[in-house]
């Protein structure tokens, strides 16, 4: 009959592997405890494999541990990163910009960590945030988005005076120091003025008129003195030549003329002949045409249009003194400023289309004139016959 098989409980094995080491014989051991050294092996073995499991359980989960740790703190290197790109520009600013910096990417980023960057409190951000804003606060929304309008209404040619003005007229009283101040904050810029190059090329053997006009650009009525002036205008083509007639008066455009050539009859004869049809001079009224040395202005064929006109004298700038003809010069830089270097034409009807609306449409109705008191060119006229009336 085969013996039952003997059952040790783990604390006798444990017990047996100890004393096994202890003497360092595990025969005796065996001899001892009353078992076989076989068994003292492969309980020792068991023993050992054990330890080893729960060693590199340990080991797998201690490096799982610092994994995760290590993946939290890269994302919170990479939050505060990106907060650090948004933020730079408001780091050095005043509590208030932060704080509004911090209502925009309260969505994006916890708001303890944009306080921390921007070393700002946090109880005090949410106090701002949770107060009510000011009447001068709520005045001052409602007036930037009347100034977003005004601006965007007029292409962003307009800067604080002549917003300032629209606003008036609107309803909305402000000076031109808080329109400069709100445009700042809502980050709204007129067009850029980039440095005006003439081109009067008086190389001719033509006769040159005196200078009669002697820079008097204030004058008292319609028709009493014009200025006129050529000048470049780039399409992906070729180069075109604008002329163009202006009324000192109230400094309106009243002729105009386009074209691929630079001939004196499709340049200064041409744009000539429409000021006459916009502004007819009646009873030969004296009338002051000035212009630079330009030939187109000083050849025979522009020289016999004048003189069809006996109340007319022909005056002309000084030799390489564009400021004899300024208005003329200013309106060229106003147009070039306010479209041209805001386009891209790619032939002549794309530039005749755009100028011609710039013109018509909006520097001589809608546009505001420094020198005729930041009103338009209508509001003017309007004005004089009240005062006459």
């Amino acid at each position: 009959m085969q013996k039952p098989r003997q059952s040790y409980t783990l604390e006798f094995k444990r017990k047996a592997v100890a004393l096994g080491n202890t003497h360092c014989s595990i025969i005796k051991a065996a001899r001892e405890l009353g078992t076989s050294a076989e068994n003292i092996r492969r309980w020792k073995n068991q023993l050992d494999d054990e330890r080893l499991g729960n060693r590199a359980k340990q080991t797998k989960e201690s490096t799982l541990l610092q994994l995760k740790r290590l993946r939290r703190e890269l994302a919170e290197v990479k939050m505060e990163r990106d907060i650090l790109r948004k933020a730079g520009l408001v780091l050095f600013s005043k509590t208030k910009v932060k704080f509004e910096f911090i209502r925009e990417y309260r969505n994006c980023y916890p708001v303890e960590n944009i306080c921390k960057i921007l070393s700002v409190s946090k109880s005090g951000y949410y106090y701002w945030n949770d107060r009510k804003p000011s009447k001068r606060a709520l005045h001052n929304l409602a007036l930037i988005e009347q100034i977003k309008i005004i601006h965007y209404r007029n292409k962003k040619r307009y800067g604080s005076p002549r917003i300032a003005r629209e606003l008036k007229v609107s309803g909305f009283h402000a000076s031109e120091k808080l329109v400069r101040k709100l445009m700042k904050q809502a980050s709204l810029q007129s067009v850029f003025k980039r440095k005006f190059k003439t081109t009067t090329d008086s190389s001719h053997s033509y006769p040159v008129a005196e200078n009669k006009l002697d820079r008097e650009f204030t004058v008292g009525r319609e028709n009493q003195a014009w200025v006129s002036e050529i000048t470049y205008i780039r399409t992906a083509k070729r180069w075109l030549y604008l002329t163009t007639v202006i009324d000192l008066f109230d400094r309106k455009v009243i002729g105009w003329a386009l074209s691929s050539v630079i001939t004196a009859r499709n340049t200064s004869v041409s744009a000539f002949r429409m000021a006459l049809v916009n502004r007819p001079i009646i009873n030969n009224s004296p009338l002051i045409f000035h212009s630079d040395r330009e030939i187109q202005y000083a050849c025979g064929e522009f020289v016999r249009e004048i003189d069809n006109f006996k109340s007319i004298t022909r005056s002309m700038s000084g030799k390489g003194n564009c400021w004899d003809n300024a208005v003329a010069e200013s309106f060229f830089k106003t147009l070039k400023t306010e479209l041209i270097y805001q386009n891209r034409f790619r032939n002549k009807h794309e530039a005749e289309s755009s100028i011609s609306e710039y013109i018509e449409k909006f520097y001589n109705t809608d546009r505001r004139h420094g020198h005729l008191d930041n009103l338009n060119i209508l509001e003017y006229r309007k004005l004089l016959s009240k005062i006459e009336y």
